[in-house]
């Protein structure tokens, strides 16, 4: 059963789509069969970051029912054991995906045969991003050492932990409950979730208890990218203990990635990053992300797409 992680970031330019690809590869020379998908529904180039010339095949065909099975539209890179699931020729209307959807395209994900399954989504808060999240009960969240990039990042954290709370109490219990919450404490609102869920506990404590115990099971990790010498490097440490203090969900630092102006290089000419500079110390950081996820995968409660929770 193939362990599935969605990775995605605030902010556009963190470098989602460089480390989903790059770490994919560094999983597929482990011998790991490896499949990335290029869920950035709306601006997809992950094809562009592993070095593949424009795809002839893409979700697109799978959403339009061109294809019954996700399967017929993997394409094969020039890297052994990597795969590929791109958006490159979708239609522009694809990036506004109805829920069912969303689901059909998750449940069939969760039946692909491959060892990982890496999804690069889209930057921001869309609905599309925040319920690949939810459902899958892991992440990886890349951000950029700069203020700009740490408040979308909390943004979008925030917006998955209010969606997921959304879905468990459903439409009229989640209004109801928070409108309760918020006549007992002013601050009680979606936007300070730690006093919600403090009040929640005062008016429905079996509720409550449940909703937190499905929110400490997720298993998100984070990858600070593009870090300088200027930067402070325990900074990541410090977002994992805000996230973990007032949103309480499980959040682990796997790491800094370092600024290297090749990245730019690499992206013009189309050549994977990791293979093209082996020796650099960004390629020495990928391995490191490489290793936590496949460590991480022994911490997962789950090791598919928790559709049933939804």
């Amino acid at each position: 059963m193939a362990h599935i992680w969605p990775i995605g970031g605030g902010k556009g330019g963190t470098g989602k789509s460089f480390l989903t690809g790059n770490v994919g590869i560094m999983l597929a020379k482990q011998g790991f069969k490896t499949l990335l998908i290029d869920a950035d529904l709306g601006s997809p180039n992950l094809h562009t970051v592993i070095g593949r010339f424009y795809p002839e095949r893409s979700l697109s065909d799978f959403f339009s029912k061109k294809v019954s099975d996700l399967e017929d539209v993997v394409l094969e890179t020039p890297i052994s054991n990597l795969f590929l699931i791109s958006g490159a020729s979708n239609k522009l209307d694809v990036a506004n995906l109805a829920f069912e959807q969303k689901m059909r395209m998750l449940r069939a994900i969760s039946r692909l045969d491959y060892d990982y399954i890496l999804m690069d989504l889209s930057a921001g808060t869309s609905f599309n991003t925040i319920d690949f999240f939810t459902l899958s009960g892991s992440g990886v969240f890349v951000c950029c050492p700069e203020p700009t990039s740490i408040e979308n990042l909390y943004r979008l954290i925030l917006s998955v932990y209010i969606r997921k709370i959304h879905h468990l109490l459903k439409s009229p219990s989640f209004k109801d409950l928070t409108q309760k919450a918020e006549s007992r404490n002013p601050d009680a609102t979606t936007h300070k979730p730690e006093v919600l869920l403090h009040v929640l506990k005062e008016i429905d404590p079996e509720k409550a208890g449940r909703i937190e115990r499905i929110l400490q099971a997720f298993q998100f990790r984070l990858v600070i990218n593009q870090l300088r010498q200027q930067d402070n490097p325990m900074i990541g440490n410090l977002i994992c203990q805000i996230i973990e203090k007032y949103l309480c969900l499980n959040m682990q630092f796997m790491g800094n990635v370092s600024f290297d102006e090749r990245v730019h290089d690499g992206l013009c000419r189309k050549a994977p990053f990791v293979e093209r500079y082996l020796y650099s110390q960004v390629t020495l950081d990928l391995r490191s992300v490489a290793r936590g996820i496949v460590n991480g995968n022994h911490e997962q409660t789950e090791n598919s797409l928790s559709v049933s929770q939804t």
